[in-house]
């Protein structure tokens, strides 16, 4: 555990000025927490996870300066569901926040994240933090969902993804090709009030950091946790006149450059300030990419398949944690980790105890990334909607149902025995080895039994 207290054994030295008055001023305060969340980026998108063309100076100096987790999973493998994930540390089917029918929540939606739920800003703001939340939310759009609602001092950004509210003349899927403004009314909103209808996507990414450097800008002086989820690179892909045509890999390259502008603001607004050693970063996204969108879409790397599937590029994200002087530069961690984690890792450092009340899904990263221990999980459930797929227990994964992408119309397949994969050997799960395991085939077996007998579904809020 990093110490966080040590205030006890020296000087409290407070600083007073017009900026930060009654604030403390140490080295040694509560940690400030930054996630980056992208959406629909994929494991392969990012220069320092191995894309050959696409250019993330910014990123791949974050990535320099901490610590790649290269088998980092998503809680699902579409929106709505993974966000709830982060911001409570539990499975979606916990909240009932997942959905078989409805995978995701539209804006004719009259369910979101449920009251009795505790999100990461809730549980922060008893150590006296300041949160605040820019950029897609997609936790539910009526009032009492919103950010507002559930912990966050100061919102701004979209209520749903940005390709809803669609209102062009031709097909939804042609348009998205062919993006232009007037197609999508999708409304920009500031705390609990529309600002913008319809919300110049051109311009979102750079107001997204504008507003996060901001918001940094304005509490460095005390413990501050900023959320700042994304909308791109989700389709209908846009960026700013900066960025555009810059790529080599297009508008999609275009897209993900301005990503990674937008982390270097970041960082760098963090080291101006003069907070950077006070501070955890993490970036990642909340699923993998969307390939039936072709150029549009993203790239799994050496993973298979992608958004809205079990397999590996559907949830098995790029992640990269950022914390100098904390976390040693250089490093990369191949232990299984997850979104969950998260949650889990920013209440220990900030002394908050986890509830008790609930199962927390989450484990502790905290030695792991300050110390490179080994990680604490050793099991990851792989859900679609409300059903369990997959299982991956230390270098093995079983299929016990796939399914292909959102987009393609084909039902699930059950496969009995199951379908087996060494991820240490095959990351592409290529090479079915189910025959030579038995063992281990029955070890999986019993565990998705166990977990489907013990975990029962909440209902739905993404039906109501």
């Amino acid at each position: 555990m990093v110490e966080i207290a040590r205030l006890r054994i020296g000087l409290v030295i407070v600083s007073l000025s017009l900026a930060s008055f009654g604030s403390l001023r140490s080295a040694d305060r509560l940690p400030n927490f930054v996630v980056i969340f992208a959406d629909d980026l994929g494991y392969g998108d990012l220069g320092c996870f191995g894309h050959p063309t696409i250019r993330t100076p910014h990123l791949d100096r974050m990535a320099a300066e901490g610590m790649k987790l290269t088998q980092f999973y998503s809680a699902s493998s579409v929106c709505t569901p993974s966000r709830a994930a982060l911001l409570t540390g539990r499975l979606p089917i916990r909240s009932g926040m997942c959905s078989s029918r409805r995978r995701v929540l539209f804006p004719n939606s009259k369910g979101g994240l449920p009251a009795a739920e505790i999100t990461l800003a809730e549980a922060l703001k008893t150590k006296g933090y300041v949160t605040g939340c820019v950029g897609k939310w997609h936790l539910g759009h009526l009032p009492q969902f919103l950010p507002t609602n559930n912990g966050f001092d100061f919102y701004y950004g979209i209520p749903y993804s940005n390709d809803m509210d669609f209102v062009g003349k031709m097909g939804a899927r042609e348009a998205l090709f062919a993006p232009k403004l007037e197609y999508w009314n999708v409304p920009l909103m500031r705390n609990v009030e529309i600002i913008e209808r319809p919300v110049d996507q051109t311009t979102i990414t750079e107001r997204y950091t504008e507003e996060g450097v901001r918001f940094i800008k304005a509490h460095k002086g005390r413990p501050f946790f900023l959320y700042l989820p994304h909308s791109m690179p989700h389709v209908p892909l846009f960026t700013s006149e900066r960025y555009r045509g810059k790529s080599r890999r297009g508008l999609y390259g275009d897209v993900i450059e301005e990503l990674d502008g937008s982390v270097g603001r970041i960082l760098e607004t963090l080291r101006a300030e003069g907070i950077a050693e006070q501070t955890l970063v993490f970036f990642t996204s909340d699923n993998g990419p969307w390939l039936p969108f072709r150029d549009h879409g993203g790239s799994a790397g050496p993973l298979r398949e992608g958004k809205g599937t079990t397999w590996d590029g559907g949830m098995r994200e790029p992640c990269i944690a950022w914390w100098p002087k904390r976390i040693s530069a250089r490093t990369v961690h191949a232990g299984l980790t997850s979104t969950m984690d998260i949650f889990t890792t920013c209440l220990k450092l900030a002394g908050v105890a986890l509830p008790t009340d609930r199962r927390i899904d989450g484990v502790d990263m905290t030695a792991l990334l300050t110390h490179g221990a080994p990680s604490l999980r050793d099991t990851v459930y792989f859900y679609r909607g409300q059903e369990l797929f997959a299982i991956r227990k230390g270098v093995f994964k079983a299929h016990f149902t796939t399914q292909n992408s959102v987009e393609q119309p084909s039902g699930p397949q059950r496969h009995d025995p199951p379908l087996l994969f060494n991820l240490e050997v095959d990351p592409g799960e290529r090479q079915e080895i189910g025959a030579d395991y038995p063992k281990v085939l029955a070890e999986l077996k019993h565990l998705a039994e166990k977990r489907q007998s013990e975990l029962k579904p909440r209902p739905s809020q993404l039906e109501m």
